[in-house]
């Protein structure tokens, strides 16, 4: 249409991608930090950051080794996979307590951005265990209980969903606490 301007084309080439403008005032790409946008030389978005993903490696390693020995302690008594149930509610539960509370902290840079780096994508990614789920459910329909296995996947999805509902509220009271006693605002 004649007098709009689209802000996707703002005549800059996949080159000019991800750095900033004379006249912005962030770069373009969130994945950049804006120190290494106004450094000069072509920023590098986070995910391809050694120092990033060796973080989320790490994070990752030992929330695996958490949930593989709590898979290991949980008794699974019948066939419904009370471990992993366990496991992944939990995991979204504390992930929307994390996340909500980094959120309001600020915006997502340095320290901040590490820790959701380190728990939320590490940690908790390996931590919980969605492919575990689906195995379980395949189990279940393979064994001729397939009304337990539609019960245990609808059941790990909506439990999940309201754990993780409940842990944003959480770290939003937890952050509005910590605000109230500073005595200050974001």
């Amino acid at each position: 249409m004649p007098g709009t301007t689209n802000p996707s084309s703002s005549g800059r080439g996949p080159a000019e991608r991800g750095r900033r403008a004379a006249d912005d005032s962030l770069p373009v790409d969130s994945d950049i930090e804006v120190e290494d946008a106004s450094a000069g030389a072509p920023p590098r978005p986070v995910h391809l950051r050694w120092r990033h993903i060796g973080v989320v490696a790490l994070g990752g390693a030992i929330g695996t080794g958490a949930r593989e020995a709590l898979s290991l302690i949980v008794p699974s008594e019948g066939p419904f996979p009370v471990a992993v149930f366990s496991i992944n509610v939990s995991g979204a539960f504390v992930l929307g307590v994390v996340l909500e509370a980094l959120l309001r902290l600020g915006p997502d840079q340095g320290r901040r951005r590490m820790l959701r780096l380190l728990v939320g994508t590490g940690f908790l990614g390996g931590y919980t265990t969605y492919s575990a789920l689906a195995v379980g459910v395949a189990q279940l329909f393979d064994a001729g209980q397939a009304w337990l296995g539609v019960l245990y996947g609808a059941l790990s999805l909506v439990a999940g969903a309201a754990a993780s509902l409940g842990g944003i509220a959480v770290g939003a009271r937890v952050s509005r606490r910590r605000v109230g006693a500073s005595g200050g605002g974001r």
